[in-house]
């Protein structure tokens, strides 16, 4: 992970959603220091639905007193940050302005003036979404393995599962028919397709194995999303 001479701090941010009688609180860490010189780079781990420990490598970047600093965060409804679980299905609730918002949050309560962002997966979507708005502090932009599109990304998911053994695939689709895609046997089947097609590292490294966990402990967000 990262490398034990790099400073770490983390912390959480309240954040206020409208309709909401108490204030959510976004979990975030920082490598490095905000008064070190140069942008910090804030990221936007995947899913939706997992946490942003894959991504603490990125702290590697820092070096001391010379570098930007590097942020990682679970996102709302994930990991250490605030659970909604009785909102599963609530898309009205989970949407993409909700991320934003969250950013913008975080972004103001760190008193960040300028930063670079990077957004991996799901968080290269929310990234892009974002970016799109023009805002004053975004200087650079970083998307990695991400879609541009959400029907091409969609046909090119069916495409690869469609190229699966027959046995793992007729799972896939029975399971996703019945509406059982949190059994045992499907998420077995699932594992063939991340092994494939997502993580070709054998064993996967330990913060995305605990990102699958994140998600099976809680996958209101990915469920709704």
């Amino acid at each position: 992970m990262n490398t034990p001479s790099i400073p770490s701090a983390e912390g959480h941010a309240s954040f206020e959603i409208p309709g909401l009688d108490e204030p959510s609180k976004t979990w975030y860490k920082i490598f490095g220091s905000l008064d070190d010189p140069g942008r910090p780079l804030i990221t936007l781990h995947g899913g939706p639905g997992l946490n942003s420990a894959y991504l603490e490598i990125l702290g590697d970047l820092v070096s001391p007193g010379k570098t930007n600093a590097v942020i990682v965060y679970d996102q709302i409804g994930n990991g250490n940050s605030t659970h909604f679980r009785e909102r599963m299905g609530d898309t009205s609730f989970f949407s993409i302005q909700l991320f934003i918002d969250e950013l913008e949050n975080l972004i103001k309560k760190l008193k960040i003036e300028e930063y670079d962002l990077l957004g991996h997966s799901w968080g290269g979507m929310l990234a892009a979404s974002y970016a799109i708005r023009q805002p004053s502090g975004l200087k650079h932009l970083v998307l990695m393995s991400s879609a541009s599109s959400k029907e091409v990304s969609s046909a090119e998911q069916r495409r690869l599962k469609a190229s699966l053994p027959k046995p793992v695939l007729e799972v896939l689709e029975r399971n996703e028919k019945a509406g059982t895609t949190n059994s045992l046997e499907y998420q077995e089947a699932m594992g063939v397709f991340y092994r494939t097609h997502l993580c070709r590292v054998y064993p996967m490294p330990e913060p995305v194995v605990q990102g699958f966990k994140v998600i099976a402990t809680d996958p209101t967000v990915t469920m709704t999303m």
